[in-house]
């Protein structure tokens, strides 16, 4: 992963499987894990959540090694995707805090910095999904609260 403003912040995470294949130990069949992901998807797990569900809780290492598919294709063809991309929106969502904060400390300049490397990184990220076809091409983000 290219990090795109700062030098700052490791890597964390677990290890992806080392195989593309299911291992011989997980038991569940295609069916059963696209059904589990829909389920907890109509709980309201986003996309992220949902793989990290599964691999706590029923030992299913990777979706896509046993079903073929992605959490979000899986989603996608249930008609249960999110109407925005999962990155797109925690940033969003991120800029949006950021702006409310700078609303009642508006000297806070190291903030003002850090909302505008967000909003560049929204503008790339739209960008991207319009080409891709996830996003409307006129799609344009619009803060909520202006400064």
């Amino acid at each position: 992963m290219a990090r795109m403003h700062t030098h700052k912040r490791g890597r964390s995470g677990s290890t992806r499987p080392a195989t593309k294949r299911p291992p011989a130990w997980c038991k569940y069949q295609p069916e059963e894990v696209e059904a589990l992901v829909i389920k907890l998807a109509k709980e309201g797990h986003p996309p992220s959540m949902i793989g990290i569900i599964l691999r706590d809780q029923y030992g299913i290492p990777l979706v896509r090694s046993i079903t073929g598919k992605k959490v979000t294709r899986i989603l996608r063809e249930a008609g249960l995707a999110p109407k925005i991309p999962e990155d797109l929106d925690v940033l969003i969502k991120k800029a949006t805090r950021l702006r409310r904060h700078l609303e009642r400390h508006g000297k806070d300049y190291a903030n003002k910095r850090a909302l505008r490397i967000i909003e560049s990184k929204i503008h790339r990220l739209s960008r991207y999904y319009a080409r891709r076809g996830l996003l409307p091409p006129d799609w344009k983000y619009k803060p909520v609260i202006p400064l």
